[in-house]
């Protein structure tokens, strides 16, 4: 099931260039600093943040915190943009290679063998830093910044609830 969203989510990075952003519907939720930001992120990482917010959207009452998270919980990736062979890398790395995943993970972002495997990781420190800088509110900087833990490491959290519902999102596109 993983492999196969993982594929659907590499289609849809190939095409993006042929699908309109909608910049009006981010702009609804982001101040200009924070706008600022998503129109950092490449196409694909804009369209997939715009699939997040309207799933997150449909799951009922969403807190303005989460809609910010949704579109900017991946823009730490601006930093290092990589090609869509380079994330298929990290991917299968990760699942088959569990060990050199690691050891690639842990080296240098300028690096460009080892960029896919830093930014997979690093990607959510990032994402929050930058959104720290851009005056985000404490949730939506946690959000992103926890976007890709395990949240049964975070039982008892009060914004628990919400990094549910940015992760499901976030799985489902």
């Amino acid at each position: 099931m993983a492999a196969v969203q993982r594929l659907r989510q590499g289609f849809r990075a190939l095409f993006a260039f042929s699908q309109t952003v909608d910049l009006e519907l981010a702009a609804q939720y982001l101040s200009p600093k924070l706008l600022s930001l998503f129109r950092q992120m490449k196409r694909s990482e804009q369209l997939h943040s715009l699939n997040v917010l309207q799933d997150v959207l449909a799951q009922g009452s969403t807190p303005h915190d989460l809609a910010i998270a949704a579109l900017l919980h991946d823009v730490g990736k601006s930093r290092y943009p990589l090609a869509v062979w380079q994330k298929t890398a990290s991917v299968l790395v990760r699942a088959m290679l569990p060990n050199l995943f690691h050891k690639w993970s842990m080296g240098n972002p300028a690096n460009m063998w080892q960029r896919p495997f830093v930014v997979y990781v690093q990607h959510p420190v990032w994402s929050a830093d930058m959104l720290r800088q851009a005056d985000a509110s404490e949730a939506a900087v946690w959000l992103a910044a926890h976007h890709a833990d395990s949240s049964a490491q975070w039982d008892g959290h009060p914004y628990l609830p919400l990094l549910r519902r940015l992760q499901q999102a976030d799985n489902a596109n």
